[in-house]
């Protein structure tokens, strides 16, 4: 019969006092996440700047995002469903705000109600379930155009918002990265709105809608993609700082010699002996698969090629002109944005939220 041993008559301390050191992790600027904020919120002028906070601060850490802009004065926070407010509002601080924007379904009523969270009501049927629980102060989608969330305009019945505390009532831009005709028509359509329907505050614009001008402001802006370094519009080009680089640990080193195959399906041969590294980092953790063979690790100023096909859990570069580099050591990954997206099709709001569990996430 098999015996199990305690660990700690062996010296070995037990799983669950075990801290595990992941062999990924993001490297994650809080001077960048900050400096992304001050230029929204200079753009904004008189009117407050908020942040999109949703799908755990786009894949950066919801709770430390938040921590870090309200220390630096942002007052007005937004998420997506009740569980990532449930997530973070023991972080709310006085006098700062948190939406839920897709509203209240009847299994939220519970913890809506006892949260200091705000919903974001965006039908008839939200507001008539907020109304009959007493629900207090709300906020209000008005559709404008995205046919996704919100009161449509083609019936909308003002009498529907009789009787809310609305503090924010907003819209939502279809084309803002862009020069497009809806951009305009939202906007006449908001101003509306916005003269028939009281409220304490309107909102329209997010990243890129600030950079479209002040005519988009209103009072409240709304922006995500770009505190986290996204390329949002052609203006915050050289404004707007990366916040989040991926980090990979060599898990092997390698000598292939020339007519020998790297992954899976042999797309790559070696035409010479060179040295590669295998890292763990793969499609499962949101490095797309279609960067095989295009995708480049960084050490320094050494540009590591991505070669063979990128795997579910592993990447094997090219490291034969850094012989110094060995087992354990971590390297960068090159995560450009908006460069990223030009390359593998994806939107820059994938590449960030596509980042997975498997990394540790780190801020300096």
């Amino acid at each position: 019969m098999h015996q199990v041993v305690d660990p700690d008559l062996m010296g070995i301390p037990p799983l669950m006092n075990l801290n595990y050191q992941s062999p990924l992790r993001l490297r994650l600027d809080r001077a960048a996440l900050l400096s992304n904020y001050r230029w929204l919120g200079e753009r904004c002028g008189q009117a407050a700047c908020g942040a999109a906070i949703k799908a755990n601060g786009y894949g950066l850490g919801a709770r430390e995002v938040m921590a870090h802009l309200a220390g630096a004065g942002c007052r007005d926070f937004f998420v997506a469903t009740w569980a990532e407010a449930l997530d973070v509002q023991d972080g709310l601080g006085e006098a700062v705000g948190l939406s839920v924007l897709h509203g209240v379904r009847p299994e939220d009523m519970r913890i809506a109600l006892a949260s200091p969270a705000r919903p974001v009501l965006n039908s008839a049927e939200q507001i008539a379930r907020w109304k009959e629980a007493g629900g207090g102060p709300c906020d209000v989608m008005i559709d404008t155009g995205m046919n996704r969330l919100g009161l449509s305009l083609s019936d909308l019945d003002f009498s529907l918002l009789d009787g809310l505390e609305i503090d924010t009532l907003m819209s939502h831009l279809v084309a803002a990265e862009e020069e497009h005709y809806l951009n305009d028509v939202q906007l006449m359509l908001f101003g509306d709105i916005a003269r028939r329907v009281t409220a304490k505050r309107y909102s329209l614009a997010n990243s890129a809608g600030i950079c479209r001008g002040e005519k988009f402001l209103f009072d409240l802006a709304r922006p995500g993609l770009a505190l986290y370094g996204g390329i949002a519009h052609p203006e915050c080009e050289g404004n707007i700082r990366p916040v989040a680089t991926p980090q990979a640990e060599i898990l092997q080193r390698r000598t292939v010699r020339g007519g020998e195959s790297v992954g899976y399906g042999a797309t790559f041969v070696a035409d010479r002996t060179m040295e590669t590294a295998t890292i763990n980092l793969g499609y499962a953790d949101g490095y797309a698969r279609i960067l095989s063979g295009a995708g480049t690790a960084l050490k320094d100023e050494a540009r590591l090629p991505v070669i063979g096909r990128v795997s579910m859990d592993l990447v094997t570069i090219d490291v034969t002109e850094r012989p110094d580099l060995k087992e354990g050591d971590w390297v960068d990954i090159d995560y450009d944005l908006s460069f990223t997206a030009l390359l593998t099709g994806l939107s820059q709001y994938e590449l960030l939220t596509g980042l997975g569990q498997r990394f540790d996430r780190y801020w300096v």
